[in-house]
């Protein structure tokens, strides 16, 4: 649960002011920390006390995919656990073309990618990580490889070529959004230096010393 939590809140920090489909599968902590992220304090009347009222937002629609097999037949339950039938029809039309249902597709696809290039995640692996750090950190590579690293089928651009064919422009998630101009190599994604934060002068009491003021105005510069 408390994993589960965590990533619920990561996704509460990049979620925009705009309806957003969630979609789950039969494990019920999905839809608990879901509900639990997506909420936000009312203000406290005048003089009133005590911890403020939670409300859920309005625009989040979670569904929930469970499957069942029973008898060797396998059967699929599809929920609106969170949000009106049209807001989840409309939701599905524009992320899916209007030709898909409720499903957990789209995150299948992506365990099945890291577990073919991460073998901690694989199911009856030996190669286990004793540290989640290491796990963390795999994670983390095989992120940079899947966006920067790899050309994505489903991103490629159809360019006209003359009046009598066409040809297909292959691109990468990075590339599809804008963050790159090019393919990346896997020492070139090793290499990279990724330039260090915006430095920020120590907190100190009294008033900074002259030597202080001067590097925190060379840094603004």
């Amino acid at each position: 649960m408390e994993l589960i939590q965590a990533l619920a809140d990561k996704l509460r920090e990049m979620a925009l002011c705009r309806p957003l489909l969630l979609a789950v599968d039969g494990l019920a902590s999905y839809v608990t920390a879901f509900r639990l992220a997506f909420r936000s304090p009312l203000p406290n009347r005048r003089g009133e006390l005590g911890r403020p009222h939670l409300v859920s937002w309005e625009y989040i629609a979670i569904v929930q995919v469970v499957k069942q097999r029973m008898e060797g037949v396998l059967n699929v339950d599809r929920r609106i656990v969170q949000g009106s039938q049209e807001m989840v029809a409309h939701l599905i039309q524009a992320t899916q073309n209007g030709k898909g249902t409720i499903n957990i597709a789209f995150i299948e696809r992506l365990n099945a990618t890291f577990r073919m290039r991460l073998n901690n995640l694989v199911r009856r692996t030996r190669t286990l990580a004793r540290r989640p750090e290491t796990l963390v950190a795999g994670m983390y590579i095989v992120g940079c490889f899947y966006n920067f690293c790899s050309f994505h089928h489903s991103l490629r651009l159809k360019l006209s070529v003359g009046s009598f064919g066409h040809h297909w422009v292959q691109r990468t998630p990075a590339l599809a959004a804008g963050l790159t101009n090019h393919l990346w190599t896997p020492i070139e994604l090793f290499t990279y230096k990724v330039p260090p934060p915006r430095w920020q002068p120590p907190v100190q009491r009294g008033r900074p010393s002259r030597a202080a003021l001067q590097l925190a105005q060379k840094w603004a510069l």
